[in-house]
């Protein structure tokens, strides 16, 4: 995406900011802020239930527009990477959920697309019993499937926990933060914060000179559901951040699990709520989570190769199914949408194909709709 594209997807963000359904349906409809622009007259017949608001809002780019340049001019000079709708950069699990932020800046060198994301939320008052889980289970974890991207929210209690845990193991990840990239909240996690750059990353879908004012907080968790394959729920009272993330993470299809707490424990009151109510599944284990995951063929992969054991070669495949093969091998658990677009194969037949291919024992169909190519 060129410099003049991005320029008008930043001013976008400015104009629909009151109204992100509409401007997102616009964005998908025209396929960018600038075409928006070019038909900005034609809004309301592109889409005849458009926010007047925005009808309104889109008639005058001048403001949006030099306001987007100085943003852009800011990640220049900080190393900070625009991701826009559509983009191969951008979390390809967020980009279908209806809605997933327009353009997030991000600054780090995680492949926010790996084949295994997971967010690990909860509580701000994390107590002895969920840190200690939180660490037997990254360890754990790190040891059946070795590259895993683990995402949180940088802020006090599990999430803080979750991410230097993630590090001391060598894993990378990655904090949604619910301000812009020119400061950092709390202030006490920079060190952190400065770490994850390194070894995952900072995203966030607010500019520059935003405070992380109490909304954003709201806003961020979906990100931070939407991008993940799993959300799993540590500690949480019975109302809080982390019930809304993985109320917004059970929303969007994806698998949801809880720590369950003794009857009674404030901070536990959440987590039994869920798996009581069928919101989440109940966590003890990580054996278990994998399982649950379909993730079993990680530990096999580790365990062949200690053995020395060389990867088969795939049997005969057929044309289609090599085109299936190449895309997922280049970027793995693709949803079927995704795959169909990427491999050139109308929707009505892949579904037939990934069958076979999975009674093959070459494709195996994920949590969250993905498929995944089989090592």
């Amino acid at each position: 995406m060129n410099e003049q594209q991005l320029l008008y997807n930043i001013a976008l963000t400015r104009i629909g900011h009151f109204s992100l359904a509409s401007a997102l349906h616009l964005y998908r409809t025209l396929g960018s802020g600038e075409e928006i622009f070019l038909h900005r007259n034609e809004a309301q017949d592109i889409l005849p239930d458009c926010s007047p608001r925005l009808i309104d809002n889109l008639k005058d780019w001048s403001e949006p527009l030099k306001r987007a340049e100085v943003e852009l001019e800011f990640c220049r000079n900080n190393n900070i990477r625009v991701l826009c709708l559509g983009d191969d950069n951008y979390p390809k699990r967020l980009e279908d959920c209806a809605d997933a932020p327009l353009v997030m800046y991000y600054k780090g060198n995680a492949n926010l697309n790996q084949s295994r994301v997971i967010n690990i939320i909860g509580t701000r008052h994390c107590t002895t019993y969920g840190a200690d889980f939180i660490r037997r289970f990254i360890h754990d974890l790190k040891a059946l499937c070795p590259e895993v991207l683990v995402v949180s929210g940088l802020a006090y209690g599990v999430d803080i926990n979750a991410h230097q845990q993630a590090l001391a193991v060598g894993y990378e990840t990655v904090g949604v933060v619910a301000h812009g990239l020119d400061y950092l909240y709390p202030a006490a996690h920079k060190d952190v914060a400065r770490e994850m750059v390194n070894h995952g990353g900072l995203l966030t879908e607010f500019m520059t000179c935003t405070n992380a004012d109490k909304g954003n907080f709201v806003r961020r968790n979906r990100i931070v559901a939407g991008m993940s394959d799993a959300c799993i729920l540590i500690e949480s009272a019975a109302h809080g951040g982390g019930m809304i993330t993985a109320g917004i993470a059970f929303d969007y299809g994806r698998e949801v699990f809880a720590l369950p707490g003794r009857v009674g424990d404030h901070f536990s009151e959440g987590c039994n709520n869920a798996i009581r109510e069928n919101k989440a599944m109940l966590l003890t284990s990580v054996e278990d989570f994998v399982k649950t995951m379909g993730w079993e063929d990680d530990a096999l992969r580790i365990e062949a190769q200690k053995k020395g054991i060389e990867r088969q070669l795939f049997p005969d495949l057929s044309p289609e199914q090599q085109r299936i093969v190449d895309v997922l091998t280049k970027s793995n658990d693709l949803q079927l949408n995704q795959l169909s677009v990427k491999a050139g194969i109308p929707i009505g037949d892949i579904t037939s194909i990934l069958f076979q291919m999975e009674m093959m024992g070459v494709v195996k169909p994920m949590a969250g709709g993905n498929y995944h190519l089989l090592n």
